[in-house]
């Protein structure tokens, strides 16, 4: 193995939102490629570091960052809204600016300082077409031919939504193990149960594609309640309760905004004993 001088340990940040929780590398500084060995080493939460989603921070272009999520699985994500707002957070903590901007592959995200610790970010426009979500054949978006008539939408994920009398009587492993690799979806399928607490309310609960049960997830929050408003379930401005918090999102004219805490809660370094063969 190469030494220290040679091959150095890469630092990262350990961050979450309402328990959703992510490694966070910042690679404007040089450093190494994320490969998917590397994702699934960092995921495993008993010899590596742990995360529901690894993300990659870069200089933007046109964009203040350019951020790569990564799932513990190896697989990529197109969107994580919990680490888009922690990253965020940072980033405007570090520069003094009150508003930033973000390229995922979701496309130009803007975040902004919310207030009170809370930080906002637009996830853009929720995708109802069957083709952009993407699923595999033509059929009604807001009443899939899967029993239960579960809602699809896509917000750089797809996301497949069912209302329940009770999201806390769901046998969340096993019904979203089941459902994420349903084929009516090819590109498999983040799953949410939910159920309705008032007009402004919902209770959710989330299974993620390529990582599993999750106590948070920012792209379902945002999926569920786009699948609420166009249910006529709830108005367009509403609050979830998930196993780890609660969120708000709201469905405007320019997009579908989140706003909710984050964290950071340590940073560390991985040692070049722990990336040997990774990178």
């Amino acid at each position: 193995m190469p030494d220290q001088d040679t091959y150095p340990g890469l630092p990262f940040l350990k961050m979450h939102g309402l328990g959703n929780d992510f490694v966070v590398i910042d690679a404007r500084g040089g450093a190494r490629t994320v490969t998917p060995a590397l994702a699934r080493a960092l995921g495993d939460r008993h010899r590596g570091v742990g995360f529901d989603q690894l993300a990659v921070v870069e200089t933007g272009e046109d964009s203040d960052l350019t951020l790569t999520f990564w799932n513990a699985d190896g697989s990529t994500s197109g969107a994580c809204g919990n680490a888009t707002r922690c990253i965020a957070r940072r980033e405007m903590e570090l520069t003094g600016k009150h508003r930033i901007t973000l390229r995922t592959e979701r496309g130009l995200l803007e975040a902004v300082d919310a207030g009170n610790g809370l930080t906002s970010v637009n996830m853009g426009q929720p995708v109802m077409s069957w083709q952009g979500i993407p699923l595999k054949g033509a059929c009604d978006t807001l009443s899939l031919p899967i029993d239960g008539a579960p809602v699809a939408t896509g917000m750089g994920n797809p996301h497949c939504t069912f209302f329940v009398e009770d999201a806390d009587a769901v046998d969340l492993e096993t019904l979203g193990a089941k459902y994420e690799r349903h084929p009516l979806f090819p590109e498999r399928t983040n799953v949410q149960f939910a159920h309705v607490i008032d007009e402004n309310r919902l209770r959710m609960r989330v299974w993620e594609r390529g990582v599993g049960v999750t106590l948070a997830s920012g792209s379902s929050s945002c999926a569920v309640a786009v699948a609420a408003a166009r249910r006529g379930l709830t108005g367009r401005k509403v609050h979830l309760t998930l196993d780890g918090g609660e969120i708000a999102v709201e469905w405007r004219d320019d997009g579908v905004w989140m706003t909710g805490p984050t964290a950071h809660v340590f940073s560390g370094e991985l040692t070049p004993a722990f990336l040997d063969g990774l990178v």
